[in-house]
């Protein structure tokens, strides 16, 4: 397929970056540069717990985590659904049961994001 005939909300999608450490940095400074620190943090903190536990799970799943990070970021319609679903829950008293729905609706998001 080529570019003109892709939906017009993939043509500008940034490639989806490696499952690295340096690889998802990348991709974050150029996609959410503002969220750098958080994922900075939380690195230092699986790399931490990694030793403590002399595991390698903290690790991957700090990767899993960006990874998906990084694949809502570089997609418009993945971020914008997580902004309206995140609107939704942080506005709606939590007896609506649209409250349910929006927060259906973020799993769903995080769970096509780590499919990607």
């Amino acid at each position: 397929m080529s570019a003109a005939d892709q939906p017009a909300e993939q043509r500008d999608v940034p490639p989806r970056p490696e499952r690295t450490p340096d690889a998802l940095r990348l991709a974050l400074t150029r996609l959410a540069p503002h969220r750098l620190a958080e994922m900075e943090r939380q690195k230092n903190e699986a790399f931490q717990l990694a030793v403590q536990n002399d595991s390698l799970g903290p690790i991957r799943g700090w990767v899993t985590i960006w990874a998906a990070e990084a694949e809502v970021e570089r997609r418009p319609d993945l971020l914008a659904r997580r902004r309206a679903a995140e609107y939704a829950v942080q506005t709606l008293d939590r007896d609506d049961p649209a409250w349910r729905a929006a927060m259906d609706e973020l799993q769903a998001v995080l769970t096509e994001a780590r499919e990607g």
